[in-house]
């Protein structure tokens, strides 16, 4: 991740912190403290030593909470020591990916818990924020979510317009084979679903039905393959979609739209 953190860093230090240098004696010590600020779920906190160390390093830093922990208002997250300005410095780019990676934590937990209880599992989707997909994979798990692919190279998923392309459900099935990549096919009608299970599909992508046309489409496949319901999945119909019987709903909310966590910083001079 040193690249991604590297660029946050020029992007917002760029030749210098003008303020810290104009205002504070280079060679000051402080302490700091990162503090949660509402109930949250951590997820950022490993980039603090990458931070730290591409702009030479601190004296010490303890991380006391950890990705996926369960944070209250107050708790205090990490604590570091070091030169004032290289704390200044690095203050806004350790919060953001403090704040953005947690809300995202934040979000995945909120619909992990949400199905509770049933047979199905919440995926992420590739809905992330350009260049932060990784951390905000990492982010979506450290939640309690399943990460689906990365990208377009790790598992194959035949949606419309592949089949469009393709010439139909069962030649863009039967050519994908010869990949021996995971296969996974958008049906969006009761015939592309025969002719998709008929060609030996093994894992649906049902987009956009409500629950109950979902648990319909759910009893006619009948275990024959793997379910994955996807569109319009929200917090509050996540569990209508997973009682539908699925084995997978899919929500690209958990990470395109999160909300950014109450995360401070405090520092005192040492």
């Amino acid at each position: 991740m040193n690249d991604i953190v590297r660029l946050a860093l020029e992007e917002d230090i760029g030749p210098g912190d003008v303020t810290s240098a104009a205002c504070v004696p280079e060679t000051r010590m402080a302490n700091g403290r990162f503090l949660a600020r509402e109930p949250l779920i951590l997820a950022g906190v490993d980039l603090l030593s990458e931070i730290y160390t591409l702009r030479g390093g601190v004296d010490e830093l303890r991380t006391l909470k950890h990705a996926g922990d369960l944070c209250q208002d107050g708790d205090v997250i990490a604590e570091v020591r070091g030169r004032a300005r290289t704390l200044l410095e690095c203050e806004r780019v350790a919060l953001n990916f403090l704040q953005r990676l947690s809300g995202v934590a934040t979000a995945a937990r909120r619909y992990a818990d949400a199905v509770a209880g049933t047979a199905c599992r919440v995926l992420d989707t590739r809905k992330t924020t350009p260049g932060l997909r990784a951390l905000e994979k990492q982010a979506a798990a450290a939640g309690g979510v399943m990460n689906h692919r990365m990208g377009l190279w790790d598992t194959i998923l035949i949606k419309n317009n592949h089949i469009a392309a393709a010439g139909g459900v069962r030649q863009a099935i039967e050519s994908a084979r010869a990949s021996g990549l995971p296969i996974e096919i958008e049906v969006r009608t009761r015939d592309e679903l025969c002719e998709a299970l008929s060609a030996g599909a093994q894992h649906l992508l049902l987009d956009n039905l409500t629950p109950a046309e979902a648990a319909d489409w759910v009893r006619e496949i009948d275990g024959r393959a793997k379910v994955e319901l996807s569109g319009g999945i929200t917090l509050e119909n996540v569990r209508a979609y997973a009682e539908a019987g699925a084995d997978f709903v899919s929500s690209g909310a958990i990470t395109h739209s999160a909300r950014a966590m109450d995360i401070s910083f405090r520092l005192e001079l040492a």
